[in-house]
């Protein structure tokens, strides 16, 4: 299952968890693009659940969508909360590499959202 919405305290959160169906690698991708498409500030919170792998073919739509998203979404984007199962620091390091705004590990969505919070831009 996939999802994507947004909340009053500006947190937008993509799901990507069980359970699994046929069309989640379209709908993750479509996803991405929706979220690629924002105009204004967010702060990102994303809870994958460990399965759902991309296929080549979505690898590489991803890659081209982070390419294409790269600037805007690194000016747009305040942090960003990662829940995952199996999560490494070794992983955040990697998005903290790639993206320009904080990056966290969370093991809870409540902890995810306290970090988000905190990196909130006033009004």
């Amino acid at each position: 299952m996939v999802s994507l919405d947004s909340d009053a305290d500006g947190i937008v959160t993509l799901r990507f968890a069980p359970p699994y169906a046929d069309n989640d690698e379209r709908a993750y991708l479509d996803a991405l693009a929706e979220l690629g498409r924002r105009q204004e500030p967010f702060l990102l919170l994303t809870v994958f659940g460990g399965g759902g792998k991309l296929s080549q073919a979505g690898e590489r739509e991803q890659a081209l969508w982070f390419k294409r998203t790269r600037a805007q979404f690194g000016t747009l984007c305040g942090a960003c909360a990662i829940v995952r199962p199996g999560a490494t620091k070794a992983m955040a390091d990697v998005f903290r590499r790639l993206w320009p705004f904080p990056i966290s590990l969370e093991t809870d969505e409540v902890a995810a959202r306290a970090f988000l919070l905190k990196h909130r831009r006033a009004a």
